[in-house]
């Protein structure tokens, strides 16, 4: 069974920068896709960044292209995603995912929620001075 566990949120000031980690169990990274998710308050969820890990494929939502990089380590079966820069509006609770791989399925140019198949279970980032 899929299963994912988040860490790393917190409160930063804008310009600075966290790196959330998301631990995978159940399947190796190599057999999957990956994502991050964020939903802030009285806002829908977002696709923030996909990967697919065997092709080394990345996607990013334009809000946050050049400044967050979405990262797979195959040995820890861990997710990541280094965020840098960070801005008051990427203030929102922020959720990794992960499915297996389709390989006739049309992922990207940003991750949906239907390419996922677990979810972790979210933490907080907020933004602020």
């Amino acid at each position: 069974q899929l299963q994912l566990a988040e860490s790393g949120g917190g409160l930063v000031q804008p310009g600075g920068s966290l790196r959330l980690s998301c631990v995978v169990s159940g399947y190796t990274l190599d057999d999957l896709v990956i994502g991050w998710f964020r939903q802030a308050p009285g806002k829908e969820r977002e696709g923030v960044s996909g990967e697919i890990v065997s092709h080394g494929m990345k996607y990013y939502t334009d809000a946050v292209k050049g400044r967050f990089t979405i990262s797979g380590d195959i040995a820890r079966n861990t997710i990541y995603l280094q965020m840098n820069s960070l801005e008051p509006e990427d203030t929102a609770v922020y959720s990794c995912a992960a499915g297996h791989y389709r390989a006739d399925y049309p992922y990207g140019p940003i991750p949906r929620a239907d390419d996922y198949d677990a979810w972790g279970q979210g933490t907080q980032v907020t933004v602020s001075s």
